[in-house]
C-alpha cells in the first residue's frame, strides 16, 4: 500500500522505493501517535504524501538545470513530442484511436465515453488500455528508428 502511494506520485522506481521506506521508517516511529479518528490507509496517506514532497522539495534543491532542460529547448521538445504522439494516434485502427482521443486528449470520463461510443464502460476501459499500449511501443519503436534513447 506505502509503495503504490508513492509509486502513484513518482516516476523514478529507485525514489518510489526510497520514499516508501522512508514511509515506513516514519509510520513506525509515529504509530503511537495514531489516534484512530480515521482510517489507517488514510493516516499512512498522508505521511507518504509529506515524504513524497520532502523527496521532490530535496531533489529540487539538488538537482542542476541542464541546457537541454532550460525552458525554451524543453518548450519545443514538448512541441515535437505531442506532434509525434498525434501523428502516431491517428495511425491507431479507429476501435483504440477514439477512446483513448476521448479520455487522454478531451479528458471524459470512462461513462461519458461508453455512452457516446454506445459500449460497455468495461469495453472502453479495456480498449483505452490496448490503445495506450500499441501507442507506447510505436512511440518506443519511433524513437529505436530515428536513433532516440
Amino acid at each position: 500500500m506505502v509503495r503504490r502511494f508513492a509509486g502513484a506520485a513518482l516516476l523514478d522506481p529507485v525514489a518510489v522505493d526510497d520514499v516508501a521506506q522512508d514511509s515506513l521508517i516514519s509510520i513506525a516511529q509515529s504509530v503511537g501517535g495514531y489516534d484512530g479518528r480515521a482510517k489507517v490507509t488514510t493516516w499512512a496517506h498522508s505521511i507518504v504524501r509529506r515524504r513524497v514532497v520532502d523527496h521532490l522539495r530535496r531533489q529540487r534543491e539538488t538537482v542542476e538545470l541542464q541546457e537541454q532542460h532550460r525552458p525554451a529547448a524543453r518548450m519545443s521538445s514538448l512541441i515535437a513530442d505531442r506532434l509525434t504522439v498525434r501523428q502516431v494516434l491517428a495511425e491507431l485502427p479507429e476501435l483504440y484511436r477514439v477512446p483513448v482521443q476521448l479520455r487522454d486528449l478531451e479528458q471524459l470520463p470512462y461513462k461519458v465515453i461508453a455512452e457516446r461510443l454506445d459500449r460497455s464502460e468495461g469495453t472502453v476501459k479495456s480498449q483505452i488500455s490496448r490503445g495506450r499500449a500499441m501507442l507506447a511501443g510505436r512511440l518506443g519503436a519511433s524513437d529505436r528508428s530515428s536513433g532516440v534513447r
